[in-house]
């Protein structure tokens, strides 16, 4: 059974790969993860906020030192409790690199498209295999436009293309107006890879304190159907590997995710839940699946229930949408 991908240039074994996770924070726990099976491993981000106070003393250009600004950074987290900071990072990307044989993906984490991007050329001289970017924001002020959000990632993924040569996944929000168009101008730009999609969490209420309670929960299959409609809107039609994350609680999942295009699977709750070991379970029931329904290699399922062949592919999302309405039965 021939289960093997491309994802970033890089040829993988199978596409069940760990995404960004506490899995990564060490050295040994990336050792795990590559003796479980996992293809590749997107290593934990590093903040633009660390990077930039650790280079420049500022937080969203802010200075750490003007007691101004004190109430503000306050809910920001201080360097000492972050795992590691900017050369403690690079330090573990070279040493991941030095003890594990698949692909090490570094990761950066940030909401700008400014300076602390430069220390992407730092993570591949330490031997990163390609970056991700999660590009993480809530445009909270009122004044600024969609079509501005935009312009910044563009002219990002420009920049990142500069400055370093190994392959950029940008790790996207489905939150765009029109995310078909914005996804082909990223490729326009030179990114090599999307990733559908980064989490959105979103913070509580403590009705007894009054305050914001912030709420971290591991991902469901619930939040699977999201990612599949996009993949399949945009398999075969952009030149950028596309990777599926969140949402991949059991071996049917990634299978529905290859089915809509997905050229790789990034798993972080599953195996949070599980244990690295799971992803053993993923890739046997990948196999069996195939060979189910006799198809001999991954590349004869990839992509077949996208919209690659639809013609009038908004035409065929509202028509499934009205049918979807009318399903329910007393």
């Amino acid at each position: 059974m021939e289960i093997q991908t491309s994802y970033l240039g890089m040829r993988l074994d199978h596409p069940f790969m760990a995404g960004a996770s506490p899995l990564s924070y060490r050295v040994d726990g990336i050792k795990r993860l590559e003796d479980a099976g996992c293809a590749a491993v997107v290593l934990h981000s590093l903040f633009e906020e660390q990077i930039t106070r650790d280079y420049s003393g500022h937080i969203a250009h802010m200075n750490v030192s003007d007691g101004t600004f004190a109430e503000t950074l306050s809910a920001f987290p201080q360097p000492a409790e972050y795992l590691m900071g900017p050369d403690e990072y690079a330090e573990h990307v070279y040493q991941a690199k030095r003890t594990a044989d698949i692909p090490i993906i570094g990761s950066l984490n940030g909401r700008t498209g400014e300076s602390w991007l430069k220390f992407a050329r730092t993570i591949e001289q330490a031997g990163a295999d390609a970056l991700e970017v999660n590009i993480y924001d809530v445009p909270a002020e009122l004044s600024e436009s969609s079509a501005a959000v935009e312009a910044q990632l563009e002219s990002l993924v420009g920049d990142l293309k500069h400055f370093i040569k190994i392959p950029v996944a940008m790790k996207l929000s489905p939150f765009f107006t029109a995310l078909g168009s914005f996804a082909r101008r990223l490729d326009a730009a030179g990114a090599d890879g999307l990733v559908l999609f980064n989490r959105f969490y979103q913070p509580d209420v403590d009705i007894e304190t009054m305050r914001v309670s912030p709420q971290l929960e591991l991902s469901t299959s619930a939040e699977l159907l999201l990612r599949l409609r996009w993949l399949a809107i945009l398999y075969g039609r952009i030149r950028p590997s596309l990777a599926l994350s969140g949402g991949i609680a059991t071996p049917e999942d990634g299978i529905k995710s290859i089915l809509a295009g997905a050229d790789v699977v990034q798993m972080v709750s599953a195996l949070l839940r599980h244990g690295p070991s799971y992803v053993a379970t993923m890739r046997r029931g990948l196999e069996e699946w195939l060979e189910s329904h006799q198809l001999a290699t991954l590349a004869d399922a990839r992509g077949l229930v996208s919209l690659k062949a639809t013609k009038d592919a908004a035409s065929f999302e509202r028509a499934h949408y009205i049918h979807t309405l009318h399903s329910w039965a007393k």
